[in-house]
This record gives C-alpha cells, sequence and structure tokens, in this order.
C-alpha cells in the first residue's frame, strides 16, 4: 500500500513513518505543511524548513506546502496537498487530538483514502519511552508551566521522560506534548540514511515560552 505521511519532523511523526514502514506500507512522499500562523491548529511549526533535510535522509520524496493556518484553510491547503499523488492513504502521528484526528479522516474519506494513526490512543508513557529509544531528538519548543528555557535543546532521552512524567504529575501537562507544551526535532532515526547536524542555533524566549530555532543544519555520516 502507497502512503504519504504527515510530516512535521517532530517525534510524532517520525515514529508514525517508522512504525508505517515496519507494517510493510510503501512510503510514496512526506507532506509538511508549513503554516504562517505559528499558533496552527493542525501543524507543527518550529523548524519545519527541516524537514527536507530530514527527508533526503531518509531518502524520501516531500513536499513542503505553505499554508495560512486558519481553520478552515489550512484543511484546504491539506487537501490540495494530497490530490493526485498516486496513495491509498495517509499517516498522521496523532495521539490523543479529536480535533486532528477526525479532519484527516475526513480529508482521506473525501478523496477516497484510507488514514492511518498508528500511535493513536496508545499510552502516553508507553509511546514516549518508545521513541526515547528509538529516536536521536531534541526539544525545541516550550511553552507550558515547568519548561523553561534550559529545556531548550534538551535531548529526548529516558532522562528526559522521567523528567515529563514528573511534570506530568505536578502540572498535569502532556507527556508527549498533544497540547503543545513543547515540540521535538529528530535528528537521526533507524531508517535514516544521514543524520542531521545542527551547525548554528539561537533561542528565541518571550514571556513563558521560547523556541530553538536552527538557523543552518546539514546531513553528516552515522557512525
Amino acid at each position: 500500500m502507497k502512503i504519504a505521511v504527515l510530516f512535521s519532523g517532530g517525534k510524532d511523526s517520525v515514529y508514525a513513518t517508522w512504525l508505517s514502514m515496519l507494517q510493510g506500507f510503501d512510503i510514496a512522499v512526506l507532506i509538511s505543511l508549513k503554516p504562517e500562523n505559528p499558533e496552527s491548529y493542525m501543524f507543527h511549526h518550529p523548524n519545519i524548513e527541516l524537514t527536507k533535510l530530514q527527508a533526503q535522509a531518509a531518502g524520501f520524496k516531500h513536499k513542503l506546502v505553505k499554508t495560512k493556518g486558519g481553520k478552515e484553510e489550512e484543511l484546504a491547503d491539506l487537501k490540495r496537498a494530497l490530490k493526485g499523488l498516486g496513495i491509498d492513504g495517509v499517516v498522521s502521528g496523532a495521539i490523543e487530538s479529536e480535533y486532528q484526528k477526525e479532519r484527516v479522516e475526513r480529508i482521506c474519506w473525501e478523496l477516497g483514502l484510507r488514514s492511518f494513526a498508528p500511535l493513536w490512543r496508545k499510552n502516553q508513557e508507553t509511546i514516549a519511552h518508545e521513541e526515547a529509544q528509538a529516536l536521536e531528538a531534541i526539544i525545541v519548543s516550550v511553552s507550558a508551566e515547568g519548561l523553561g528555557r534550559e529545556w531548550l535543546g534538551r535531548h529526548y532521552d529516558p532522562a528526559c521522560v522521567s523528567d515529563l512524567i514528573k511534570l506530568n504529575r505536578r502540572f498535569g501537562i502532556s507527556i508527549c506534548g498533544e497540547g503543545g507544551e513543547f515540540e521535538t526535532l529528530v535528528l537521526n532515526a533507524p531508517f535514516f540514511k544521514k543524520r542531521l547536524h545542527l551547525d548554528d542555533c539561537a533561542i528565541e524566549w518571550k514571556g513563558s515560552s521560547g523556541v530553538l530555532s536552527v538557523k543552518k543544519a546539514s546531513l553528516v555520516a552515522i557512525h
């Protein structure tokens, strides 16, 4: 089955891609939407341009589509991006967002495609530990109580997951960042042939939230 993956470059979409490959799906293209609105309802925003490098690292075709990021506009843009690709289905990294999953399913139904969400409603602690073991990722955006400037650039590893579980119990934040509490960037994955190296980064902090903005990145050999 040929599929397109809604690909943000964060841990959930990358892990969903990997699980789809393990199920035998043929990845036809990675589709990334770049919202002009940083408060997009559907799509991950920080460092979205790096999805092109990630696709190169994996050896997959890639399509970056700009969207204004309004509620209905971004859905129309996604539908246009999926048309005419010769695919059978679409994979997303949704875990608990009914808003995201229902709208992807609606678009797929309108286009005659199947919708797959391999992480849907799995236990968040389980997903977090699996992703921390399978992927090399860092935190590139924080916007929640307990997540300060020091979290930006932190590796999403087992120790990080343990700290997120503690913050979940204290403040109720999503362990997987489903509520936008944090965003990640994957540097390496089991299906990457090269890994991302961040050559130049800068922290942009405002009020109680911030972003690690990657100014320059490159692909390097995996040792």
